[in-house]
């Protein structure tokens, strides 16, 4: 009669065991991923002047592309690690000594990994498109507000994509350009260099460009059979930096929302190479989220058999495990991109055959018999011992 009472005191200290550790995991594993980031937007303060709450800001946008790897690869971590516990204090001999299957164990560990699914659906379905678009934003903003910092004087700057531009001095309050040399290497087949007196800078409205209005200067450009002519002018404007008017064009598969890519996918515009690129974005919004619903009951009876290995052995079950499951997922997003495969069908493949492996592993647990060891972890214990 006293069997419920234990059952859900046992269903509370999993669930705390697994908590702790998966919070631990989220903000360790997002941290590591945004240090790469963290180099470019220090670079906005430190050559751009942009400030640091623009900057704190934009890290808060790309916390969701974040947290849709790390909440699976953090819950994998931690079931490994509280299990890996569990079975190296015998925790888990008494829970079988209690008359407990390993299937009654399972429950806290499914109700876990469901809320890990909610949360990285919640961020790869809501949190993606959000803050995708308004990092983009942001950074827009950002620079327009500070677009005195992009102009260098007596350097050459490449900063714009097929431009370089020169001038001797920089005048920031008016925002006024004094002798300045452009060239323009956009179209290949017409490049052109520019030479004028002075000139004025702006942003150009709704677009990520800069407008220059150049004054008293003349247009050197190569034409077609080996051409050459020479234009002069008094004012000449140009626009340099993003194409078109509107950010709207900036916008890819990542900054949509799901209702977004189901209308590219069925407008009968797109072509075929892009609409198997949107398709393969849509299904990766709920294939990586699903994949800790995967992973706990792939960690469950590899975490039982860390029991001398302990945390080390978790953490290095967990990177191969992770490594082998995203190397798989790239190989096959790439194969539904390329139509070798239906996106609808390759893009769960990893998650079917990771399943699979978990359930079989899970088998094995539960009839007493020990886990083949994964190659790295052989390779990591005997580099643990000759070191």
């Amino acid at each position: 009669m006293y069997y419920p009472p234990v059952k859900r005191i046992l269903s509370f200290y999993i669930i705390r065991e697994i908590s702790s550790l998966f919070l631990l995991g989220i903000a360790v594993f997002t941290l590591v991923l945004l240090m790469g980031r963290l180099i470019k937007l220090t670079d906005l303060v430190v050559s751009y002047g942009v400030p640091l709450a623009d900057v704190g800001m934009m890290i808060i946008y790309l916390v969701p592309s974040f947290l849709v790897y790390t909440i699976p690869m953090a819950f994998l971590l931690a079931v490994l690690l509280a299990f890996g516990r569990l079975s190296a204090d015998n925790e888990i001999i008494i829970i079988k000594a209690s008359g407990m299957s390993l299937s009654q164990v399972m429950p806290p560990v499914i109700f876990c990994a469901t809320v890990a699914v909610l949360l990285a659906l919640g961020a790869s379905t809501i949190g993606v498109p959000w803050g995708n678009s308004a990092f983009k934003e942001q950074s827009l903003q950002a620079l327009k507000r500070n677009i005195s910092a992009t102009i260098r004087e007596k350097t050459f700057w490449d900063d714009i994509p097929g431009v370089v531009m020169y001038t001797d001095r920089y005048e920031e309050q008016s925002q006024t350009l004094k002798g300045v040399l452009i060239h323009d290497g956009r179209n290949p087949d017409r490049p052109m260099t520019i030479f004028a007196q002075d000139g004025v800078v702006t942003a150009a409205p709704d677009s990520q460009a800069l407008l220059l209005s150049l004054h008293d200067g003349s247009i050197h450009m190569a034409g077609a059979d080996g051409l050459y002519r020479l234009v002069h002018f008094g004012e000449y404007s140009m626009t340099v930096g993003e194409n078109g008017s509107s950010s709207e064009i900036t916008r890819n598969e990542s900054d949509m929302w799901l209702s977004e890519l189901q209308r590219r996918i069925k407008d009968p515009v797109t072509s075929a190479i892009d609409r198997l690129k949107i398709s393969a974005e849509l299904h990766s919004r709920f294939t990586f989220p699903f994949a800790s619903l995967v992973f706990a009951i792939l960690a469950v009876p590899l975490g039982m058999q860390n029991r001398r290995s302990g945390k080390s052995g978790g953490f290095t079950v967990s990177l191969s495990v992770i490594l082998a499951y995203y190397v798989l997922m790239s190989v096959a997003r790439t194969l539904a991109e390329k139509g070798v495969v239906p996106p609808a069908v390759g893009l769960w493949i990893p998650n079917l055959i990771f399943l699979c492996l978990g359930v079989f592993f899970l088998r094995m647990a539960s009839l007493e018999k020990r886990i083949p060891t994964l190659p790295l972890r052989r390779f990591m214990d005997y580099f643990r011992r000759t070191t």
